[in-house]
């Protein structure tokens, strides 16, 4: 019976359309579905464009519902072969499904890990993964897990969780002890999860012998500290999770202007409807006018909202008159309708004045209340000033008057840069955004809006700001000032101008092709700023962060160390610590990633990757290709331990200075990479060796095997070593013993005498046997 109501209604609607066609009517692509159709599924509401069967639904791909039955015996609706969908929300376009969760565990029978891992392809290019609902959310004690979009966005990104103990991991915190988040960008319709394979829980299993990774809803996402230990998280709707998708009528309609030029497959069929460009991927969704509510995507769907069930109107004697998609308010007789206040006033003068007054009072409350708040932030700005160490700083200033050191206002900084413009930032990080400002009329700084700290750090900040502005080392960037009467503390910085070493070798600034002697130089400047701050400093700072991206170049591309100002003060032998930095991927210590415990030696693991990004010209981690080639260090040492440095090594590189001068850089990136962070060498250690490397590139006798101009390259080495001899020549030579022997004053006279008659090739020639001794 109801299949013969169904075919009825089916033969109906045929005929109607050969009439309109016989009429000249054109036919309409968008299907109108029937009435009968079913919308209703495991108590889900399916509506239109969406359909349980393919002549009630959008006759485009990725629309068409099926109600499955499941083991359990109780209906539900599924978008795809295996996708069960939550609700669908005509208003905001998404829909709500369950997502499968990617595992990988350690199983203790076979001794090795497992994993089952999940690619999610939305289905028909209808859909896309909303970026505001959702996050790429990854929970264990030991997980490096990775999510990527090869054929589509060409999008990667990862997230790193770490714990020592379940005692460290707190219920609702994803901030990566046991659980991190990271955001997705939009246009994605494609993702495929991996887990980072040197990332297993073989000695942890047992409070942690599984990882999870999943791209899910983050509202509906509240992380316990029982899904590390058991499968309770993998449990939830059989290893399921929601996950929103934003979902829009992309079938040959890039946009509404597209769409409203093909009249018959224009989607918005309802009168009192409005096309809405898709925000996230091409395409275009249907609303409701305002004013009017329903189903837009059907004719008549959207019906007039009767206002006046609401009361808009005010209650002491007005009249509510509903109209065509708005309303209209109207008083009783003796009364006047107020529209600026929406109320119906008696038409009165005593009431007229008793208006003015009551504007008045309110006029003078909030003058009165604009005072008030004005003298609460002063005070709020006070209590931040204080607990931030403000007066503690004060006070040293005023002890120490040479202290070249500004505290800056609030008021000061937001008019440097113009008030935080976007076109001011230079640079982002993980301890904050950096703005380039001007302050003192013409003095160009960098101001750093730091990232949310602790309360310790604020205890701590003002004793440790002073300690950090006595810091002066050429190779160092100056901290000029703060501020410190915001809730998070501002930093000011000298402003170095040519980019950073990380640029000059992968970025913008690679077209310079500086010579491998020059990064050799960059570095050793490094060594010796990062030197200072571990062996001079009082107390001895750790950096943190040690990256080609944390090394400035001024405007002579000499090296300056910077991001300092977030490192943490090495604590005494009474203050020991464990604690989380943000640091950067590829250049973190192994040894710290075990024991979360920041030494010197982590800072010199990290600034031995950035020797090998000078060697190799690479960056130091590479998401794609093979998994085993992702780190440049493991790639590195591999060929170390095969005597076969060449193999990382570009053409460039060997073709422009000597086998010794590169053998010496690979031997000390290699001290400085060793998993045991005591059998690495210090940073004073690494700027000796640096500083003798360079020494050795400068001298006459080692010769690189590109061809060289011989008039210009030989007088350029030889005169800088008969330099040597000038300067020694009022002190005299130095020895390994600390004394100096006298300079031949006939050798002297002869420099002088050839530089002022000689020829170039005979100042070549001179100044070489010189050099020689």
């Amino acid at each position: 019976m109801q299949y013969g109501s169904a075919l009825s209604g089916q033969l109906m609607l045929v005929g109607l359309l050969v009439l309109l066609a016989a009429q000249g009517a054109p036919m309409a692509v968008v299907a109108i579905p029937s009435p009968e159709c079913q919308r209703r599924c495991g108590g889900v509401d399916i509506p239109y464009p969406f359909g349980l069967d393919r002549n009630c639904s959008l006759p485009v791909g990725g629309f068409n519902v099926s109600c499955q039955q499941g083991l359990d015996g109780a209906y539900r609706p599924f978008i795809g072969p295996n996708l069960e969908l939550l609700n669908i929300s005509l208003v905001h376009g998404t829909a709500r499904v369950l997502n499968h969760i990617s595992t990988y565990c350690y199983n203790s029978s076979s001794r090795s890990m497992h994993w089952s891992t999940w690619n999610f392809n939305a289905l028909h290019g209808q859909y896309r993964f909303s970026d505001v609902h959702n996050k790429f959310t990854v929970i264990g004690c030991k997980t490096l897990a990775y999510i990527s979009d090869d054929t589509g966005t060409g999008y990667q990104s990862g997230c790193v969780s770490t714990c020592q103990n379940l005692s460290l991991v707190a219920n609702g915190s994803c901030s990566g002890l046991g659980c991190c988040q990271t955001s997705i960008p939009r246009g994605l319709g494609f993702y495929d999860v991996s887990f980072a394979m040197g990332f297993n829980t073989s000695k942890i299993w047992k409070f942690s012998r599984c990882s999870y990774a999943v791209l899910m809803e983050a509202e509906s996402f509240n992380f316990s500290t029982a899904y590390i230990s058991t499968a309770e998280f993998n449990d939830t709707n059989a290893g399921r999770v929601p996950v929103v998708m934003d979902w829009a009528i992309r079938s040959g309609a890039m946009s509404c202007e597209v769409a409203k030029q093909n009249k018959t497959a224009y989607a918005c069929l309802s009168n009192n409807s409005e096309c809405v460009d898709s925000i996230n991927g091409p395409g275009y969704r249907c609303n409701c006018s305002k004013g009017y509510q329903g189903n837009p995507y059907l004719q008549d769907g959207c019906q007039d909202i009767d206002e006046c069930n609401d009361s808009p109107c005010p209650s002491a004697g007005g009249i509510c008159h509903n109209t065509v998609g708005s309303y209209l308010c109207s008083c009783r007789p003796g009364r006047r309708f107020n529209e600026q206040r929406n109320t119906c006033d008696p038409d009165t003068g005593f009431i007229t004045g008793l208006t003015v007054g009551f504007l008045g009072l309110v006029i003078f409350s909030l003058f009165g209340y604009m005072i008030f708040q004005k003298r609460k932030l002063n005070q709020v700005k006070q209590e931040h000033f204080r607990q931030h160490g403000g007066m503690i700083l004060f006070e040293r200033m005023k002890s120490e008057r040479g202290l070249a050191f500004t505290v800056f206002t609030e008021a000061e900084l937001v008019e440097a840069t113009n008030n935080y413009d976007k076109s001011r930032i230079i640079g982002k990080g993980g301890h904050g955004t950096v703005y380039k400002g001007i302050v003192k009329g013409n003095m160009p700084v960098a101001i750093k809006r730091c990232a949310i700290i602790n309360e310790r750090q604020k205890k701590e900040f003002g004793k440790e700001m002073l300690i950090l502005s006595q810091i002066n080392h050429k190779n160092i960037v100056k901290l000029v000032g703060c501020c410190l009467e915001v809730e998070v503390p501002m930093l000011v910085y000298e402003f170095i101008p040519k980019g950073t070493l990380y640029e000059l070798i992968h970025g913008k600034n690679q077209a310079l092709q500086i010579s491998f002697s020059s990064l050799l130089r960059i570095a050793h400047e490094a060594a010796e700023g990062l030197n200072f701050l571990h062996s001079y400093a009082s107390p001895p700072i750790i950096h943190g962060d040690v990256k080609t991206a944390n090394v400035l170049l001024d405007e002579n591309y000499m090296a300056k160390v910077s991001d300092f100002g977030a490192s943490i003060l090495a604590p005494s032998d009474e203050e020991q610590y464990v604690t989380m930095v943000q640091g950067t991927c590829g250049y973190l210590d192994p040894e710290y990633i075990q024991t979360c415990q920041l030494t010197e030696k982590s800072d010199v693991y990290s600034f031995g990757v950035i020797l090998l990004e000078i060697l190799t010209g690479q960056v130091p981690l590479k998401l794609d290709g093979p998994e085993m080639q992702r780190s440049l260090s493991s790639n590195f040492l591999s060929a170390m331990k095969e005597n076969n440095l060449d193999a990382v090594l570009p053409s460039h590189v060997k073709g422009q200075e000597s086998t010794e001068l590169i053998r010496g850089p690979a031997e000390l990136a290699k001290q400085c990479l060793d998993m045991c962070g005591n059998n690495r060498p210090s940073m004073k250690e690494i700027g000796d060796e640096l500083g003798r490397l360079r020494k050795l590139s400068l001298h006459p006798w080692v010769q690189t095997n590109a061809q060289m101009a011989e008039t210009q390259g030989l007088l350029t080495a030889c005169f800088e070593t008969a330099s040597f001899e000038l300067e020694a020549s009022a002190t005299g030579y130095p020895t390994q013993e600390g004394e100096n022997l006298p300079i031949n004053p006939t050798k002297l006279g002869a420099i002088i005498s050839t530089w002022q008659n000689g020829s170039s090739e005979a100042m070549v020639g001179f100044l070489c046997s010189l050099s020689s001794g």
